[in-house]
């Protein structure tokens, strides 16, 4: 038998997310493997995701099956239940605290899949141990991480702070594009002004570093920086931005280079965050909207 190889795999657990705003309680399946998987399905690729959840949530892998990604999933006890409260207008302010996880992966939950790119989405610290990035470092593939699932720890009254990440430079070593927000950089390398950053993500070891902000993105890959706002009509769909813009730059970064890719983020990006869940359009409709909203930027 013939082993697929895919264009990208998404790795993290579902996520149940009940999300509190001022417009009232909503409840939405969440994760970033999932909105990394749809992102990168609707830039054309053959996507696969790797999850752990409860058997009652299983609706989320058939919704990913229904659209064309191929889904391994690990039944667990509970689901990873997380509430996200938005106190302010202003988006990128938010507290998160978690009742439960779904664990932690293995090595042999992803040793037997091939992929072009490995995008690892994980929630909190101890969801991907070391040995994950490890064993899939002897891929021949691009590792990309998002620096949420270790830079955010549980207390003991389930809410999520950043701490300092003690297997930071070991992790980085084996990653090749690494994904942060504006507040997870500052956390990790003690640097405000996003480029400076950036590069000292890039000096731990990623060869790419894409860091995400209210206002749009900032990649530095092969020793420039590239910049791109989003440019979206509301930011209903503010959960799931990070994973959605991972996921697109990974999926376009296949193909195009850097510039290029990160253009196709910004769009991607936009569009998802017009509305809850993970991003649903084709590859011909956010190539429109690039075209229309960017141009030959």
């Amino acid at each position: 038998m013939v082993k697929v190889r895919y264009d990208v795999a998404t790795i993290g657990n579902y996520t149940k997310d009940t999300i509190v705003t001022s417009a009232g309680t909503r409840h939405v399946d969440g994760g970033g493997f999932n909105y990394a998987a749809f992102a990168a399905l609707a830039l054309g690729c053959r996507v696969a995701a790797v999850t752990r959840l409860a058997g009652e949530d299983t609706r989320v892998v058939e919704a990913l099956e229904r659209a064309g990604v191929t889904v391994f999933a690990e039944k667990t006890a509970s689901s990873t239940l997380m509430r996200l409260e938005y106190p302010t207008a202003n988006v990128d302010e938010r507290v998160l605290t978690v009742a439960a996880t779904a664990g932690s992966f293995t090595v042999d939950q992803v040793r037997g899949i091939e992929a072009r790119a490995f995008v690892i989405s994980p929630s909190i610290r101890g969801e991907v141990p070391l040995e994950v990035f490890q064993d899939l470092r002897g891929k021949d593939a691009t590792i990309a991480a998002d620096a949420q699932g270790f830079v955010r720890v549980r207390d003991g009254a389930g809410r999520l702070h950043h701490r300092e990440w003690p297997e930071m430079n070991q992790v980085l070593a084996l990653v090749d594009v690494l994904k942060a927000d504006a507040v997870e950089a500052e956390s990790l390398t003690g640097e405000s002004d996003l480029r400076r950053a950036a590069g000292a993500l890039g000096r731990i070891g990623p060869r790419e570093v894409v860091l995400t902000h209210r206002n749009g993105l900032l990649v530095l890959a092969e020793g420039r920086f590239h910049e791109v706002e989003f440019r979206s009509a509301s930011v209903v769909g503010r959960s799931g931005r990070g994973d959605t813009c991972l996921g697109s730059y990974v999926a376009a970064r296949l193909s195009a280079p850097p510039a290029e890719a990160t253009l196709w983020a910004a769009a991607a990006t936009s569009l998802k965050l017009e509305a809850e869940g993970p991003l649903r359009k084709s590859r011909e409709e956010i190539k429109e909207f690039k075209r229309e909203t960017y141009g030959g930027a």
